[in-house]
């Protein structure tokens, strides 16, 4: 199976996985905020209604009167509402209300007929209108869920004395409308918040595996480069060494062969040390390892350090830099191996005679410094991939000057982690033109003070 194809398929299974998880934690979120949001509306719309019914209750059994005469009590309803004919009709929202004697015997009521005795619980029970009224005859079939009415039974007293049983009902249409609403609305918004907490789950989990999957393309190709890059070296001593173990003939030839293997031994280490330097500073620095730095002084060093070099190859090496310190926060070491690795890679590709120029130049925040040659040059299809690990754009070329293709991809790590670019112009057998552009330390005060802030 393809590498990209693997790639693709470890990302979308984990994409997929993340998409799900998320959907299902924040899903299960939803619906049970929904469930409690839907049983607190009926919790409060209930108690609200109890609590209307209820009062009125008390404001009924505030109408009944209890009557002495000739030795004989009774009691009087005339002045309770709806049960009474004297007194104002009660707000109708009403089904019904009865009044039982103690021994729990109908003796006046309003509304559908009662059963006989009172049977009813005391306190209040939430009934269909088939139970308010079993003996009825059966009526037309209703459309939707049956009719429920909150009923309230209530002992009537006088001191300690039960002077009766009020009870009354009312519909509970104006609990239940509502609470309609609410499930018709949750039972369609539920589903479209968790279709869209999907699709948020899974565009999410697109933008936090994309690192991953970039990460893991990238790895496989390193490891792929690696190997192909170790391989050669690797057969180079294998072959040397097993031509070394003959009977020596030549103890020349067999000393050329020993050297051969330490030179490439050498190659890879310093190749080792390379992908362990990528592998290490993968994008950034600490931030305690930075300190301000003075990049002119820094390009002089390397430049002296690599005078003889350039004077061995009959080149031309020149190195302009400002009169004034040109001030940013770096890693001296770090940022001199990119420095050096640029100023490496032109003394390799530019022939005898030519020139190599480093021209450190300051604007009023950045500091550009370019590096000049006028050697081979690199062909235009070519440079959007030289800052590529382990691209060469002559491979022949490149393995008769021993480089592997990591120079420049280290020097634009190294770069980009010190918050900086890299750019490149260059055209074939004209030479080429390697820029970095770094943030300047700002300061208090003046440039005495060197005290370095964020950049």
């Amino acid at each position: 199976m393809p590498r990209s194809n693997a790639a693709d398929m470890l990302f979308n299974r984990s994409r997929q996985n993340l998409a799900t998880w998320f959907t299902l934690s924040m899903g299960g979120i939803l619906v049970v905020f929904a469930a409690l949001l839907y049983w607190r509306g009926a919790r409060d719309r209930l108690q609200t209604f109890d609590a209307d019914l209820y009062n009125t209750a008390q404001i009924m059994a505030g109408g009944v009167e209890e009557i002495e005469y000739q030795s004989i009590r009774r009691i009087d309803l005339e002045s309770v509402p709806l049960l009474g004919n004297d007194t104002l009709v009660l707000d109708t929202y009403l089904h019904f209300a009865r009044w039982y004697t103690p021994d729990r015997r109908l003796l006046q009521f309003v509304g559908d007929i009662p059963a006989a005795t009172l049977e009813a619980p005391i306190g209040l029970v939430t009934l269909t209108g088939a139970a308010l009224r079993p003996d009825a005859p059966s009526s037309p079939p209703r459309l939707g869920p049956p009719q429920q009415f909150r009923q309230l039974t209530l002992p009537v007293r006088r001191g300690e004395e039960v002077l009766g049983f009020l009870q009354i009902a009312a519909p509970l249409d104006s609990v239940q409308e509502p609470l309609r609403e609410l499930r018709l609305f949750l039972s369609i918004g539920v589903p479209m918040a968790l279709g869209a907490i999907a699709l948020t789950g899974w565009i999410l989990g697109g933008v936090a595996m994309q690192p991953i999957h970039q990460a893991y393309q990238q790895l496989q190709q390193f490891t792929a480069d690696a190997s192909h890059e170790l391989r050669a070296p690797l057969a180079g001593i294998l072959s040397n060494a097993q031509v070394g173990l003959m009977e020596p003939v030549d103890s020349q030839e067999q000393s050329h062969r020993l050297q051969t293997i330490v030179e490439i031994a050498e190659s890879m280490s310093a190749l080792v040390g390379q992908l362990l330097f990528l592998a290490r500073h993968s994008g950034h620095l600490p931030p305690h390892v930075l300190r301000v730095v003075d990049l002119g002084q820094l390009v002089k060093q390397l430049v002296d350090a690599t005078q003889a070099q350039a004077t061995h190859r009959q080149q031309t090496l020149r190195c302009t830099v400002p009169q004034t310190a040109v001030l940013v926060f770096a890693e001296p070491q770090v940022l001199q191996m990119a420095i050096a690795n640029l100023l490496q890679n032109a003394c390799r590709y530019t022939p005898a005679g030519g020139a190599i120029d480093l021209v450190l130049t300051q604007q009023p925040a950045r500091a550009i410094l370019q590096v000049r040659d006028t050697g081979i040059g690199i062909d235009a299809a070519d440079l959007s991939h030289i800052f590529d690990r382990f691209y060469r754009a002559d491979v022949v070329r490149s393995r008769e000057t021993g480089g592997v293709g990591l120079g420049l991809a280290i020097a634009r790590q190294i770069i980009e982690a010190h918050q900086g670019s890299i750019a490149v112009r260059s055209q074939l057998h004209q030479g080429s033109v390697f820029e970095i552009q770094l943030p300047l330390v700002r300061q208090k005060g003046s440039r005495k003070g060197k005290t370095a802030q964020d950049f």
